[in-house]
């Protein structure tokens, strides 16, 4: 099935505007990096610029397989989804490029980068550890969502 067959099911496309709202109101999402053996899958917090940018820190160094992995890759995706039932879903897939933010740049993105949600272990993990800031440059963007009944609630 195709994005067009489904639109008669109540699939609806996003446009930029309402891909930025989603992104703005979201947190976590899905990293894919390239590897030989296939993408790479790491859940992820973010803060997002409300343009072009995602934001997000790495905990651990250069060691760290995802870092390692983040620092090779030219291309990326990430997605970005929230459920609320089988009939009500968003979903926003991005392509783009990552970059390392020098931490000379760190302080203008203070609070963009305090929009991401963290778990208070990874908080803790930030003040004390070793740390690296990223950019995903958004290329491409595409939206999806679904807020249709179920079957047999649908208005007369």
């Amino acid at each position: 099935m195709t994005v067009d067959s489904l639109e008669a099911a109540g699939l609806t496309r996003m446009d930029d505007s309402n891909i930025a709202a989603f992104l703005s109101n979201q947190r976590v999402g899905v990293l894919g990096l390239p590897t030989e053996n296939g993408p790479y899958m790491i859940p992820l917090s973010f803060g997002y610029d409300g343009d072009s940018s995602l934001y997000f820190t790495f905990v651990g160094g250069s060691m760290s397989r995802k870092q390692q992995l983040t620092e090779a890759a030219e291309d990326a995706a990430v997605l970005v989804y929230k459920v609320e039932s089988m009939f009500h879903w968003e979903s926003v897939l991005l392509q783009g490029s990552i970059e390392a933010v020098p931490e000379s740049e760190w302080d203008e993105l203070a609070a963009v980068l305090d929009t991401a949600w963290r778990p208070q272990m990874f908080k803790d993990a930030i003040e004390g550890g070793d740390i690296a800031v990223y950019r995903f440059h958004i290329d491409e963007r595409e939206g999806l969502r679904h807020a249709g009944l179920p079957p047999g609630f649908e208005p007369e």
